[in-house]
């Protein structure tokens, strides 16, 4: 996906092939959207869609009793910030419909980060709406959100609702609800790659943001799990090489992410630094080829 403040960082660090010199900044990994498919690369599903799995065979790939639904319930991406995001929010699932988007609640983990690099989150301590509208008035909606500066391997929660967006320098492995809304409340007054101004949703975003949200910080996590809400479950797992992992839970799919190193699974196929890829229900253990840092996302 083109991006204003996209970059080049999915061509140079995950070795894509980007079709163009314009800028990237999003890759949809594993997606089920309307005119967005992941799709099998090999096996005997070769050529199907994730809808079409999700739709004729989910028992088989996902496991018996897995949550209904139209569309597969998870998307993730990864983001290449070279440039700041736009100030934003998503909405939450009592007012999404009235406002005519997706409710959305996602999380980050950090695979990539410059020196000195922010992440904006929250609203500063003691920021009212009134100044918060004030600010959007005179152009200093910047001032008014709270700051952090992660290193690569920290991770963050970002429930729906949460003002925020991501400072350049970052490479962001991104999991969320399939939901593709996002308000943007404040753009920091730039053009868009059309040389127009990006639409900003005001009425929108004040109607979303929790004003109580004050100065969050980084996920602290005790154990393997990072992030778990009622739509998404995410493990960081530390993999020593020739380590085995697989499936949380026997008879039901798991979704990889590789941050560090390199894994292979029990047919020899070999996934690298930047690969995602669904391990269905039946799939088999799969191998640290040195040791690695891998994400395994599942449904809650």
């Amino acid at each position: 996906m083109q991006r204003v403040w996209g970059g080049r960082e999915l061509e140079q660090c995950y070795g894509r092939c980007l079709p163009d010199d314009a800028p990237y900044g999003e890759s949809w990994e594993i997606v089920d959207r309307a005119g967005e498919q992941s799709v099998v690369r090999d096996g005997v599903f070769a050529g199907k869609t994730l809808h079409e799995l999700w739709s004729g065979h989910r028992d088989e790939v996902f496991g018996p009793g897995t949550t209904a639904g139209e569309r597969f319930p998870i998307l993730i991406k990864i983001l290449d910030a070279r440039d700041d995001l736009s100030i934003q929010v998503h909405p939450p699932v009592h007012l999404a419909e009235a406002l005519g988007g997706e409710p959305k609640t996602e999380m980050w983990y950090i695979a990539g980060a410059d020196e000195g690099a922010k992440l904006h989150v929250g609203l500063k301590s003691g920021v009212t709406r009134d100044d918060f509208e004030r600010a959007i008035g005179n152009g200093s909606v910047a001032d008014c959100v709270h700051e952090i500066e992660p290193a690569a391997g920290d991770s963050i929660f970002i429930p729906s609702g949460r003002l925020h967006a991501i400072g350049a320098g970052f490479l962001i492995h991104e999991i969320q609800q399939n939901s593709d809304t996002t308000y943007r409340v404040f753009d920091w007054n730039r053009v868009g790659l059309d040389g127009q101004p990006r639409e900003l949703h005001v009425e929108q975003s004040l109607a979303s943001i929790d004003f109580e949200d004050f100065e969050p910080s980084m996920d602290r996590p005790s154990g393997p799990v990072i992030a778990e809400c009622d739509y998404f479950r995410v493990e960081k797992l530390v993999v020593g090489d020739g380590g085995l992992f697989g499936l949380r839970e026997a008879g039901k799919f798991s979704i990889f992410s590789v941050a560090e190193g390199r894994v292979q699974s029990s047919g020899g196929r070999v996934f690298k630094q930047g690969d995602f890829f669904l391990l269905p229900a039946g799939g088999a253990d799969l191998i640290a080829c040195r040791d690695s840092v891998v994400l395994r996302t599942t449904l809650p």
